[in-house]
C-alpha cells in the first residue's frame, strides 16, 4: 500500500491571517461611520476605534447592530496590534449575536496573531459552521492555524477549499506551493 504524506516548508512558523471582515451596519449614524472606518481604513485605527467607541457609548441601535459596532471595533483593535481588546468586543458581539459568522472569523484571527491556534481552531470551525460571508478567509485563517498545530493534511485541505471558494486568492495559491506530496 502506497501512503501520502504532506510535507510543509518549515521556514514559515506562522503567516499573518486573513481576516477582517467587517460587518455592515444598516441604517445610518455614528455605527455606520464605525463599519465604513474598518472597511475602507479611511481614518487611523485608533481614530476609528474612538469612532465605534462613541457609536457603543451613545447611539441607539438595535442589537444586531451593536454586535457588529463592536465586531468592526474589534476589527480595529486587532488592525492596531490590540489582540486583547479585539477579543474582548468579539466577545461582547459574540454574547449578543452568536449567529454571525464574521465575529468567529476575526475572533480566530486574533488568536492565530496571538499564536493560541488551538483556540483559533475552535473559533474558525465555528465561523466555517455558520458558513461566514467571508468563507474562504475562515478555510485560510483555519488552515493557518491548523499547520501550526501540526495538522499538515487539513491545512493542504483547507488552503485547496481556500481556493474553491475563491479561485483567485493569490495567498493561497502560495500557500500550497510550499506544500510537496511525498509517497
Amino acid at each position: 500500500m502506497i501512503r501520502s504524506t504532506l510535507l510543509a516548508a518549515s521556514f514559515i512558523a506562522l503567516i499573518a491571517p486573513f481576516a477582517s471582515a467587517q460587518v455592515s451596519v444598516i441604517g445610518g449614524g455614528i455605527a455606520r461611520d464605525c463599519y465604513e472606518a474598518a472597511l475602507y481604513g479611511r481614518t487611523s485605527n485608533q481614530e476609528g476605534e474612538k469612532i465605534c467607541t462613541k457609536a457603543i457609548e451613545a447611539e441607539m441601535m438595535k442589537m444586531e447592530n451593536r454586535a457588529a459596532t463592536y465586531t468592526n471595533r474589534g476589527v480595529l483593535r486587532m488592525r492596531a496590534g490590540n489582540y486583547d481588546g479585539a477579543l474582548s468586543d468579539y466577545s461582547t458581539a459574540k454574547n449578543m449575536k452568536p449567529e454571525l459568522g464574521a465575529i468567529w472569523l476575526n475572533e480566530g484571527a486574533a488568536y492565530i496573531f496571538q499564536k493560541d491556534f488551538d483556540s483559533a481552531l475552535i473559533s474558525l470551525d465555528k465561523a466555517i459552521e455558520l458558513d461566514s460571508q467571508e468563507l474562504y478567509a475562515a478555510y485560510y485563517n483555519r488552515a493557518i492555524a491548523r499547520e501550526n498545530t501540526g495538522d499538515l493534511a487539513g491545512a493542504y485541505s483547507d488552503f485547496q477549499k481556500t481556493l474553491e471558494l475563491n479561485p483567485e486568492f493569490e495567498r493561497a495559491k502560495w500557500q500550497l506551493t510550499r506544500f510537496t506530496i511525498a509517497n
